[in-house]
């Protein structure tokens, strides 16, 4: 068996059994060596199972159905170790978020943020500020390049929220960055011009 084998196997049963939402638990029942094989394979940088390398190679329209519990709030710590693990496996790809080529780069992006996020969940500011820091770049790309996002011209102190706000609430829904495009799409709504803005 090899990962694609793995994801087909998971989404025929997902087309067959049609279930409202499914999760880890669900692929073990049904899937017992799918699951043995993703356990043993599929490992996230700091350990653990890489579930968002396997939602993410599903079918889109599975996607959304992946369910985990969720988490009561965790006691927060830095430690950067963990954050450098992340950053020094794709250093060479961290360019992608100031100026991405193509689409490739633009997934890299998710791929690397998501990452970094699901170290932030567990408590590590360290990795929140690096997301932070890194997402800020594609934002200001955002403002500039597309209208939707324009009206957040500067917001600095309100655009760090909502990037935290995505940081804490985000689950397995496919792109990280696309649900940050929209929060701030929605929430950019009611937003009124910043002299800085007028006087660019």
């Amino acid at each position: 068996m090899d990962f694609d084998s793995a994801v087909k196997i998971i989404n025929d049963l997902l087309t067959e059994k049609r279930p409202d939402t499914f999760n880890s638990s669900w692929i073990l029942r049904h899937a017992p060596d799918v699951y043995r094989f993703i356990k043993k394979n599929v490992r996230a940088e700091i350990g653990g199972i890489d579930w968002d390398r396997v939602t993410r190679a599903l079918d889109r329209k599975f996607q959304r159905k992946w369910k985990v519990p969720s988490s009561n709030r965790t006691k927060s710590y830095r430690k950067k170790a963990e954050v450098g693990i992340i950053l020094h496996k794709y250093h060479q790809k961290l360019y992608a978020f100031i100026s991405p080529a193509d689409r490739h780069d633009k997934d890299m992006c998710d791929i690397i943020t998501i990452a970094l996020v699901r170290i932030a969940q567990k408590g590590n500011v360290t990795a929140k500020e690096e997301i932070i820091k890194l997402v800020r770049f594609t934002v200001n790309d955002w403002i500039e390049h597309h209208p939707k996002i324009s009206s957040w011209n500067g917001y600095e102190s309100l655009i760090q929220r909502r990037i935290e706000d995505c940081i804490r609430c985000y689950r397995y829904s496919g792109s990280f960055l696309g649900y940050l495009f929209k929060t701030l799409e929605y929430a950019g709504r009611g937003l009124r011009p910043t002299n800085s803005y007028l006087s660019g």
